[in-house]
């Protein structure tokens, strides 16, 4: 049973990383996608751990250098994981949280937000204290990801 799920939003110099529970999360960062691969390559993993990663998609609109560049590092850090990894389209998150192709971030922002409860404060601080930019996309990924795997196993945990 997978108890852990590292959720990358990629880009084409850095990327955002969130490891989330299923409750909590336990580490998240936005680093340049040299020192994320050194991470996906020298911590220690379990094999109850899996790497999840958005993977873009085709609309059939012309696209740019660091599309192609992110898609590279998408592969490189594949590569580097030695456990279980999967890839999401951004498609998939947008209908999970909110049943339209026409999401935005701050649609699934306030989504997350509905299900997890608020940030909260420094003196405070809730399940989602700290997440900002793009670790919200990130975040999400592997909500979605444990809510699939869930459903599969018809709702038990």
């Amino acid at each position: 049973m997978i108890k852990s799920v590292w959720a990358v939003d990629p880009g084409s110099e850095q990327s955002a990383s969130v490891i989330w529970t299923g409750e909590k999360i336990t580490d998240m960062s936005i680093l340049k996608n040299e020192e994320l691969l050194g991470q996906l390559k020298s911590i220690p993993i379990t094999l109850d751990t899996v790497l999840v990663i958005e993977m873009p998609q085709c609309f059939g609109m012309a696209v740019g250098k660091t599309i192609f560049e992110t898609i590279f590092w998408i592969g490189r850090f594949c590569e580097a994981w030695p456990g279980f990894f999967t890839r999401v389209y951004r498609s998939q998150i947008k209908m999970h949280f909110c049943n339209s192709m026409r999401a935005k971030d701050t649609n699934i922002r306030q989504a997350l937000i509905d299900r997890l409860g608020m940030p909260g404060t420094r003196k405070n601080p809730g399940i989602l204290y700290g997440v900002k930019r793009d670790l919200w996309s990130a975040l999400a990924i592997g909500v979605f990801f444990q809510d699939k795997e869930k459903e599969k196993r018809g709702g038990l945990d």
